[in-house]
């Protein structure tokens, strides 16, 4: 689909060029689901989409029931195509700042490069579905492989690399609780520890790593052995030796894209996964009319989950824009 074809919409409720009653800023799972709402309630929307998801790498989606084992990037086709019948507008942009004031929002967009500075659009809502991004250890060669055989969640992949020779690649110590549920997809599992020293894990650790069936190799990973454009190997440094291995799990730090949140003055809660704004069960944050979706309020949302989060923003701000006009209107 090209970018002349997803600019599809209709007068909506709100006329003039670039007013939008809700702007969503992301075109993913949470993005798409909110617009879809939206689109159907008659809201004129607009998704501003830089076209960078999370799950880009990954050959398949799963655990999301009637789509599993689907293509992300048909995934997202699918959803284009779903909010185009209701006159939702998407574009490919990014959205490089953001203000308030008190009739909604103003969202300055990157514009095509050539061009300089893009356009601004308004609206009386604004829904950031912007995600995170995966910041992955530098070991040569991780980067290369991932969403291939070195993968990071086992409930997205570990069906399909069962019973393979596992790998866990520590670099926190939560990589020891990640080496312990990767277990019950293979009896076969190495925790390497790389950058985790020995004296870091717990006499509790130990138990349960032994009693799971895990062993513990310290030392630190010094690159990937790929033969035949498949992994097979872990290469320790100095003369720590090689390990045969089919699979490597790791934990990719988090990077929340909550830049426009912040700008906002939205108050935010951190946790050992980076700092999120806070929201209600709606998705509404400490600032009227910002909503968050998706991975853009928490890290452990999964596409299924981050769906069922921007749908339930949707309807919440298509109500409050009806309320808000009701009492504006007032009686007849």
């Amino acid at each position: 689909m090209t970018e002349q074809t997803e600019r599809t919409g209709n007068t909506g409720r709100t006329g003039g060029t670039g007013a939008y009653e809700v702007v969503v800023v992301g075109g993913g799972a949470a993005g798409l689901s909110a617009a879809l709402v939206l689109g159907r309630a008659r809201r004129r929307t607009l998704v501003v989409d830089a076209g960078e998801p999370r799950n880009a790498p990954a050959a398949h989606l799963h655990g999301y029931l009637s789509r599993d084992g689907m293509s992300p990037a048909d995934f997202l086709a699918v959803g284009r195509e779903e909010i185009a019948r209701y006159g939702v507008e998407l574009i490919r942009d990014r959205a490089v700042d953001v203000t308030r004031s008190d009739d909604g929002f103003a969202v300055r967009l990157a514009g095509d490069a050539s061009s300089g500075e893009g356009r601004t659009v308004r609206a009386r809502q604004l829904v950031l579905a912007t995600g995170l991004a995966d910041e992955l250890p530098p070991v040569p060669g991780l980067a290369e492989r991932f969403g291939r055989d070195v993968l990071h969640c086992p409930y997205c992949h570990g069906w399909e690399v069962r019973d393979r020779a596992f790998g866990v690649l520590a670099s926190t110590p939560m990589s020891v609780h990640q080496a312990l549920i990767v277990s019950q997809w293979s009896k076969d599992v190495t925790l390497f520890l790389h950058t985790l020293g020995e004296e870091e894990l717990t006499d509790e650790d130990r138990r349960r790593l032994d009693t799971a069936g895990v062993e513990v190799v310290p030392g630190e990973v010094a690159a990937l052995i790929v033969e035949e454009d498949r992994l097979t190997g872990i290469r320790l440094a100095g003369d720590g030796g090689e390990h045969a291995r089919e699979v490597l799990f790791v934990a990719p730090r988090p990077v929340p894209r909550t830049e426009l949140a912040v700008r906002l003055g939205a108050e935010t809660s951190r946790t050992p996964f980076g700092a999120y704004p806070l929201t209600d069960e709606r998705g509404l944050t400490s600032v009227p009319g910002l909503w968050a979706a998706g991975n853009a309020a928490g890290f452990a949302e999964q596409i299924v989950n981050a769906a069922g989060r921007g749908y339930r923003a949707g309807a919440a701000i298509n109500m409050e824009l009806l309320m808000t006009d009701l009492d504006a209107a007032g009686p007849r």
